[in-house]
């Protein structure tokens, strides 16, 4: 964790590209999850357009995440905290991961890499952004998943497995989009841009 407090935010004016912004998202608290893929540099104008929306944003991250892009640029986005291990402290009397659910409206994670949705599938909370989700009551916290990972990982029997049985424990998902893949490749397997996902928050919210 990078900070222990949020900081204050520049300006509460809102830009004029979010005149369509649900009004849904406004002082909710989102929880972001990011894992390890290429596509978690979508995952910052993702932040962008949530925290420019009024959202409270807490970003999780995989160790494998920071690798693709830092988490001083999801905390400079939100203007909060950003974890990247369960083991870091929280001002709660509750554990991190407890009190980080509990307090959620709303758990996005994206990317959703194929090994993520495997270790959902499995219960396995080895990792912050697991062992968060594995404390969130999907009764009553939407938690939307957006897969991004190769083609040929998306059509594996293995992930559609996995992707059946998430549907079933109460996941939602968007995506993933077919189009250019980091691996020189066209097809399916491609994260869904933020501005769509930043909608599906909107409509998961507005439920």
């Amino acid at each position: 964790m990078l900070s222990s407090k949020p900081r204050k935010r520049c300006s509460s004016r809102r830009t004029s590209n979010l005149v369509d912004t649900p009004t849904s998202i406004s002082d909710k608290r989102i929880v972001l999850g990011v894992c390890g893929g290429i596509s978690a540099y979508k995952s910052a104008a993702l932040t962008s357009k949530l925290a420019q929306a009024g959202a409270h944003v807490t970003v999780l991250m995989t160790e494998a995440a920071t690798r693709f892009v830092t988490p001083m640029t999801f905390q400079s986005l939100s203007g909060n905290p950003v974890y990247t291990s369960m083991w870091e402290h929280i001002e709660s009397d509750d554990p991190q991961h407890i009190a980080t659910a509990r307090d959620a409206d709303l758990v996005i994670v994206a990317p959703c890499t194929m090994d993520c949705m495997a270790r959902l599938a499995t219960g396995r909370a080895d990792d912050v952004v697991t062992l968060v989700l594995s404390a969130v009551d999907r009764t009553k916290t939407p938690v939307l998943l957006a897969p991004a990972m190769n083609a040929v990982m998306w059509a594996q029997p293995a992930t559609q497995r996995n992707l059946e049985t998430l549907r079933g424990d109460g996941f939602a998902f968007i995506g993933p989009d077919e189009g250019w893949q980091a691996c020189r490749a066209v097809g399916a397997g491609r994260m869904s841009e933020p501005e769509s996902i930043f909608a599906e928050a909107g409509r998961l919210l507005a439920e």
